[in-house]
């Protein structure tokens, strides 16, 4: 029976990694064939590194799709809201795992979960009163800016950030610590020095699965970046990709090049999480042998 069962299990997980396969690749030949038609019109040069984007012709006697400006808007915010959560999530991890006692993680974790589950619009609204009043007393002119975004951005990635960490961390804590403190080591000597160390490969990755979330997030930082069609500047408007697709899309007519371009802009997101995910994962296995 236990043969028969393990058999099931095996085959049942077959299928589903089968199945979830079949749907990513299904995805990405859909938005393939659907971004094709934008290069009969607009080359990959002026696509990627244009930076006017005029899907209507209102008199000018021209359409541009050009999508530079997003593009860098999509990095910076990503990569700004990562490095903000990375700074506070790590601290806070290292607190859950290596100094609060089981009693104070088991009250926090519930909250920390709640956080997580808190959906975006309300993310957004939040930024819209606090973050951008914040930011319009400071000095800048509409309050919507890359800053404010990628703080409420980076708001949005504490929660998993602070739970996957803190469970990778105190699981090496808990195999390493004993041992460092039984040869007579300072206990913050040996999370520095063995039980970071260890958590890195994990922490990577979950670095990873957070800039896909971060890059793809739309709603929260559509709210407050200002949407403008401008180079990303840290107190200036701008617009990534996603809000882009979310704000155009409704309004594209059907098999236009406008329509089609949103595709294709949609399929450089794809393309850029792809190449930072590579990235990443080379730099893990040549740090961590």
């Amino acid at each position: 029976m236990r043969k028969i069962s393990n058999t099931i299990f095996r085959i049942l997980l077959l299928i589903l990694t089968g199945v979830t396969f079949a749907a990513l690749t299904f995805v990405i030949i859909f938005i393939v064939k659907e971004a094709i038609p934008t290069f009969e019109e607009v080359s990959l040069g002026d696509f990627l590194f244009g930076r006017e984007w005029l899907p209507l012709d209102v008199g000018t006697g021209h359409m541009s799709f050009g999508i530079f400006n997003f593009i860098m808007a999509t990095l910076y915010v990503s990569f700004l809201a990562m490095i903000i959560s990375l700074v506070i999530g790590l601290g806070a991890s290292l607190y859950l795992s290596c100094v609060a006692s089981s009693k104070v993680r088991g009250l926090m974790y519930p909250f920390i979960d709640l956080l997580a589950g808190i959906p975006s619009v309300v993310y957004g609204f939040i930024g819209l009163t606090v973050l951008v009043k914040f930011f319009i007393r400071a000095g800048v002119h509409t309050g919507s800016c890359v800053l404010a975004s990628a703080i409420l951005l980076a708001v949005m990635l504490l929660p998993y950030l602070i739970s996957a960490c803190s469970e990778t961390l105190l699981k090496n804590k808990e195999k390493y610590l004993k041992a460092g403190t039984s040869l007579g080591v300072d206990q913050w000597y040996t999370v520095s020095s063995v039980v970071l160390p260890a958590s890195w490969k994990s922490i990577l990755t979950i670095i990873v699965l957070a800039i896909g979330r971060a890059m793809g997030e739309t709603m929260a930082v559509m709210m407050v970046i200002g949407n403008a069609n401008l180079f990303p500047t840290l107190l200036g408007k701008s617009e990534s990709i996603a809000a882009l697709i979310a704000l155009e899309m409704g309004t594209a007519v059907n098999g236009s090049t406008h329509f089609h371009a949103l595709y294709a802009a949609g399929l450089v997101l794809i393309v850029l999480l792809f190449i930072i995910n590579i990235g990443i994962n080379l730099i893990r296995d040549k740090l961590i042998k």
